[in-house]
């Protein structure tokens, strides 16, 4: 996506990727987590982000940082899933927000940027417990992608 991103740093397995968001809060330590779904088959993969403490090594999705960044930081974690994909495939990833507002907010997101992230991805939502390809103007529970083959 061609919007502003912060630097955002992977560790080895790319499962894992850190990055501070910086505005009138200060800077606030940010994680985003891959971690694998047991599906039988190990090709899907839940992404978690928020506010990251280093001392209890805890995500917070739940935080509300209010730091005027949120298109950067949607931007950024969305960044990783390109990242996260080159390294391990095709895969599945799957989100959804912590909050009905915030799986509101990733929707817009896609919306608004549905297009680029077409040209890599499959989009899937969720909908009265049946998946079914992403399309605009219809609300999800939650939501899906798997790279496109090359």
């Amino acid at each position: 996506m061609k919007v502003e991103k912060y630097v955002c740093v992977p560790d080895a397995t790319f499962t894992n990727f850190m990055f501070e968001s910086q505005g009138p809060k200060g800077v606030i330590k940010k994680k985003v987590k891959y971690e694998k779904v047991d599906n039988g088959d190990g090709a899907l993969f839940n992404l978690s982000f928020g506010d990251y403490d280093e001392i209890t090594d805890i995500i917070s999705d739940n935080s509300v940082s209010n730091n005027k960044d949120k298109s950067i930081i949607l931007a950024t974690v969305a960044g990783t899933v390109i990242d996260f994909t080159d390294h391990a495939g095709r895969v599945y990833v799957h989100a959804k927000g912590s909050t009905p507002s915030r799986t509101r907010l990733y929707q817009m997101g896609i919306n608004a940027h549905r297009e680029e992230i077409e040209k890599l991805f499959h989009v899937f939502g969720l909908r009265s417990n049946e998946w079914e390809k992403f399309q605009p103007g219809v609300n999800y529970d939650r939501f899906m992608v798997i790279r496109k083959k090359d």
